[in-house]
Order: structure tokens, then sequence, then C-alpha cells
């Protein structure tokens, strides 16, 4: 994994498709689960756990020195969680 990670370059844009990759497939697991389970119907603090796991991701290419992909997954954070903030204010 490590020698895939040093292969990737180090761009914004790669960082941005995997911050917003990544919180989609935990947020689309999320919808399936309020949804499906009765007594989670109105848990969409759930999505904010998609959105958290990017802290995670972003922390794990700034320890191995990819900046620039750090950036870009930490801009679709706050992109991610304006939509979030759109989402339950509207």
């Amino acid at each position: 994994m490590i020698d895939q990670l040093k292969r990737l370059n180090n761009s914004v844009w790669i960082g941005l498709g995997i911050g917003l990759l990544v919180p989609a497939i935990f947020c689309a697991i999320a919808w399936y689960i309020i949804h499906h389970v009765a007594s989670l119907a109105k848990a969409d603090l759930l999505y904010i756990g998609g959105i958290a796991i990017n802290a995670y991701t972003m922390q794990y290419f700034f320890k191995y020195n990819k900046e620039n992909i750090g950036r870009g997954i930490l801009a679709a954070t706050f992109l991610c969680a304006f939509v979030f903030f759109a989402y339950k204010v509207f």
C-alpha cells in the first residue's frame, strides 16, 4: 500500500477526488442505514461520520509527505461540510 502511495502524484486534484469519493461511499452507507433502520430515521448526523473519515485520510497523506493531496482532501471536506450545512438548513 505504501508503494502505491509513493507512486501517486502529489496533486491537489487527486486529493480533491479522493476527498469527494471516500465520503460519498460512507454517506451512501449512512443513507442506506437511515432509510432501512426505523430507529435511525432521524439520525442525519451519520452523514457527519462520512465526512469525518476525511480527517483520518488527510492525516494519512500528510504522514507520507503528500501535502498537496492532503490539501485537496481538506478542500473536499469543507465542500462536503458546506453541502451538509445547506442540507440541514434548507
